[in-house]
């Protein structure tokens, strides 16, 4: 190899011995007679001497050398002398003195510096993703990464899982979100898919007597970008079989608990983590994916202000809901400030938002220590309900919605977050995980008439709520759990159905024809048949949870090479037409799409 020792090893243990280095310039500074070069790899940096008086040759090829420059250095580790010593590096207390030094390739002047933590366009980072993964903070993510998916093997290898790889092109069928279809040339006219999830696959191998599999599984769905979402992303795919729900949430906290402790241990971490219902978390945060690092927890008021002649509260009576939370010590908002959180609300559906100022100390005596638009619409009572059921007193700002429910707990779960933001509310050292439980099995789809799952149609019902599918489906819970942290769904998965006519039952309830049925499902309908044994699983998401563990706000930053928002590869510049001749070996033929007048371009 072109080096005997990586550059950040190096310490002074090492004094007096000859090393041969190799990596990327980091830094140059030309002192006349001396000039010095941070050395960088992988590991670390270390200062590199050229001395003329010692080693002419050496300092002439560091003369030409910039940032970026790959060089092979060989030289002797010497103690720095005293004073120049420097703390922030881990190979601060030596340097070598360059003997000999190669230029192994040049470099010209870099899009965005990659020796110092600056902010650079993501767009430009993207297209040069392999000068932004030089970069300390790329590389830490990726290097985290790899010590989770490490830690995950190691923790189910230990526990008696198999770990089984599944296909990447599958058969296309129903998983909640587009399939990417993939052409097949030598069956024309038919298609594969690319697996939203290995779900059907996963749930055969326990009808084939693995029990315990798991694989680190790519996944990929066609769906619109966010922050935390990618059109490929990798997901920890885990079954079990002979368990119950008991087995696998005992199972993912202990393998949560000592991975945070492993991998991240500046991060502190909930224990035991907290459980909330589905109608729990909705009622009190908004959201079945709350953070839990902070309070604002939302309060009912549609009782408290039912006799109040206030539009908005008049409006909400019938089928609506008036919900609302305190934000502490903001009683003093400027109108400014008031309508940014009414924009931000009406962003989310809201009709507008409602803002109740309680001035003075304590609880409010009379209505002159209420500042608000609804405050004549209210009496003194109503005001000291509603301050009651937020927790509200004086100095405080109460912000309230009014509508259906739906909208109601949306606007508000963002603005509890958006609160907790401006209040600094939320510890950046803490992981608030929490299982979500009591999901219901089905929600009605109005735009298509039917019955849709909530998580998946292989989810399990409660065992006490299967009569209720041929009375009241909408009432059934599901054998669903979610693990929730830091306002983000880390993993949603379920117990399985095992039987075959249960299963059926549920497809029949989601609208599909017998013909459909066994078109899109027949494979795993004939497995449930053969002796199928009661099992569960979670597939908790790789990307999410390293982002967390890094602290960063998107999965993009914790991801290689991902695509951007707009699901476009920058570097490598992907989607990208094909030629005609891969289409007509695919039996393709493009065509413009006719258009109405209504449609959108």
């Amino acid at each position: 190899m072109l080096k005997s020792h990586s550059c950040g090893e190096l310490n002074p243990k090492q004094v007096g011995e000859r090393v041969a280095l190799a990596g990327w310039v980091h830094r140059r500074r030309d002192h006349g007679s001396l000039i010095f070069v941070d050395l960088r790899d992988r590991e670390g940096i270390v200062q590199v001497v050229f001395n003329p008086a010692q080693f002419p040759q050496a300092l002439a090829v560091a003369r030409e050398v910039r940032p970026e420059y790959v060089l092979a250095v060989k030289g002797r580790v010497m103690r720095r002398p005293p004073g120049t010593e420097n703390p922030n590096l881990a190979t601060g207390e030596v340097e070598v003195l360059a003997e000999e030094c190669q230029i192994l390739n040049t470099c010209p002047t870099p899009p965005f510096p990659i020796n110092e933590e600056t902010e650079v366009d993501e767009p430009l980072r993207l297209r040069y993703r392999y000068l932004d993964l030089r970069r300390q903070r790329m590389k830490e993510n990726l290097i985290l990464r790899h010590r989770v998916v490490k830690f995950i093997r190691d923790f189910l290898d230990a526990r008696g899982f198999i770990e089984v790889e599944t296909p990447i092109l599958i058969k296309s069928t129903p998983e909640g979100a587009r399939d990417y279809l993939v052409p097949s040339r030598v069956h024309p006219g038919k298609f594969y898919a690319l697996p939203q999830s290995p779900q059907q696959l996963k749930q055969i191998l326990m009808v084939a007597g693995i029990e315990k599999y798991f694989q680190i599984a790519r996944c990929f769905r066609d769906e619109d970008q966010r922050a935390d979402r990618q059109p490929e992303f990798t997901q920890l795919d885990l079954e079990m079989s002979f368990v119950d729900e008991e087995d696998i949430l005992a199972l993912t906290e202990e393998m949560f608990t000592f991975l945070v402790e492993t991998a991240t241990p500046s991060l502190r971490v909930i224990k035991p983590f907290p459980r909330l219902t589905y109608a729990e978390a909705m009622e009190r945060y908004g959201t079945d994916k709350p953070d839990l690092r902070f309070g604002l927890e939302l309060g009912d008021l549609t009782e408290v202000v039912a006799t109040s002649d206030f539009g908005p509260f008049q409006q909400a009576r019938a089928k609506g809901i008036v919900k609302g939370f305190c934000a502490p010590s903001c009683g003093n908002y400027s109108r400014k400030q008031i309508d940014e959180l009414a924009e931000l609300a009406k962003g989310y559906g809201a009709a507008g938002l409602i803002t109740i100022a309680l001035a003075g100390e304590g609880k409010p005596e009379d209505m002159g220590q209420v500042r608000s638009l609804a405050a004549k619409y209210l009496t003194l009572e109503q005001v000291k309900g509603i301050a009651e059921r937020v927790g509200a007193k004086g100095g405080d700002l109460i912000l309230i919605v009014a509508g259906q429910p739906g909208v109601v707990n949306g606007a508000l779960s963002q603005l509890r977050l958006e609160m907790a933001r401006r209040l600094h509310m939320a510890d950046a050292d803490l992981l608030a995980f929490a299982f979500v439980t009591g999901f219901p099995l089905l929600e009605w789809s109005a735009e298509e008439g039917r019955w849709q799952s909530m998580h998946h149609p292989f989810t399990a019902p409660l065992e006490e709520d299967i009569p209720l599918l041929d009375t009241d489906p909408q009432l059934a819970r599901a054998r669903h759990y979610d693990l929730v942290c830091n306002g983000y769904e880390l993993s949603s998965c379920s117990i399985r159905i095992h039987s075959r006519p249960l299963q059926e039952r549920i497809f029949g309830l989601l609208g599909y024809t017998g013909e459909e049925i066994e078109e899109r499902f027949g494979t795993i309908l004939e497995a449930l048949e053969y002796g199928a044994p009661p099992h569960g699983g979670i597939a908790p998401g790789i990307d999410r949870i390293v982002m967390l563990l890094a602290g960063e706000q998107t999965i993009r930053e914790v991801i290689a090479f991902p695509k951007n928002q707009s699901a476009v590869d920058m570097m490598m510049q992907a989607p990208s037409p094909v030629s005609p001749t891969q289409l007509e070996e695919l039996h393709l033929m493009l065509r413009p799409i006719e258009r109405t007048e209504r449609e959108p371009e």
